[in-house]
């Protein structure tokens, strides 16, 4: 799909996530604007508060979607970044939405259980397919602020259906 024929990038967006049971849960919002930079767009994640249940997790209170099977949890990309976007290049909205996953059973966070979504355009807005990541690659700063930490060669595919979330759609 090219990208001149997405939508509209301007303004709010709805940041959906869908579950493996097939139900979708609105967990926050993406809003777009014009960058200063030539053919960019700039971007800001919020998460909804209301919808995310507090987890107190490895001495850190993290945002969660909770359910029987799964528990995900956003984790904010915690360094600066340019926060925006162009054709072809979506990377660091995608590492504006990192997750963590883990077992309602389970006590703390397991930081190399991560997940980023690998997102593509579509006439609606971007479907999110998510990637197996370590978030302990990104525990301390990254030499260069300038370049996602995390590249093609630094995720993985996961086997369908194999996480409660399995798409995230920005529309």
């Amino acid at each position: 799909m090219a990208w001149a024929q997405a939508f509209e990038l301007r303004g709010e967006k709805a940041l959906i996530a869908q579950t493996r049971d097939g139900s979708s849960v609105r967990i926050g919002s993406v809003f777009f604007e014009p960058a200063a930079a030539a053919g960019r767009t700039a971007f800001r994640v919020k998460m909804d508060h209301s919808v995310l249940r507090d987890y107190f997790l490895s001495m850190r209170e993290f945002k969660c979607l909770p359910a029987e099977a799964e528990v995900s949890c956003f984790v904010p990309y915690p360094y600066a970044q340019p926060g925006t976007i162009a054709p072809g290049d979506l990377a660091w909205l995608e590492h504006s939405l990192l997750f963590l996953y883990k077992q309602p059973r389970d006590f703390g966070a397991k930081l190399w259980n991560g997940m980023i979504f690998k997102l593509s355009p579509t006439d609606k807005g971007f479907v999110g397919k998510p990637q197996a990541v370590d978030l302990n690659r990104i525990s301390g700063p990254p030499d260069d602020l300038t370049t996602p930490p995390y590249g093609q060669f630094d995720r993985d595919d996961f086997a369908p259906g194999a996480r409660w979330v399995t798409e995230l759609r920005i529309e």
